[in-house]
């Protein structure tokens, strides 16, 4: 799969949904830049110690990713990822298709 970075309207529909910028202390590292540097290890595979230092340093892209998920915010991007393209048409449930998959135990396992 090939990595694109966030174009500027997509940028523009997930920043609502981050958390805002401390009011005290230090602020965060530029959140889009972070982002992309998430993205290209999630969509390439590469250790995070290989994802380029464009995109910052790949512990904070690691940590953020890791603080974010605990907090719900990945939650809320897909939430409203689902929300908005099931009222601009591009979702339906009218068609619904259940996988599953059987794997088999050895003789007396369960």
């Amino acid at each position: 799969m090939e990595f694109k970075e966030l174009t500027d309207d997509q940028w523009e529909f997930i920043e609502p949904y981050l958390p805002p910028q401390p009011s005290t202390g230090r602020k965060r590292v530029d959140d889009r830049k972070v982002i992309n540097g998430i993205l290209f290890v999630l969509v390439t595979g590469c250790r995070w110690g290989d994802m380029p230092r464009c995109y910052g340093s790949p512990v904070t892209a690691w940590r953020r990713l890791k603080t974010w998920s605990q907090d719900g915010v990945w939650d809320d991007i897909i939430q409203a990822l689902r929300d908005t393209a099931y009222s601009n048409g591009n979702l339906s449930l009218d068609t619904v298709c259940i996988d599953s998959s059987f794997i088999e135990t050895k003789k007396g396992e369960k």
